[in-house]
């Protein structure tokens, strides 16, 4: 199960949001997990990703995204 700052991520590479650089970690193992996409210095995210968003509104709406 993502933890709440996992979908706080999520969400920003979603939006097109720059993350802070203390999140470059999560974000690599979000990479290595399947539910983001490097492409260049662009991150997305992956149809897992994207499902993940969408699997888990309420906890992107409480956490403000």
């Amino acid at each position: 199960m993502l933890s709440d700052e996992q979908i706080a991520v999520l969400c920003d590479i979603g939006q097109s949001v720059a993350f802070s650089d203390d999140r470059h970690g999560l974000v690599q193992q979000l990479v290595i997990d399947g539910y983001v996409i490097k492409n260049g210095d662009l991150y997305e995210l992956s149809a897992q990703g994207q499902a993940a968003v969408e699997d888990h509104p309420g906890r992107a709406q409480e956490i403000g995204q």
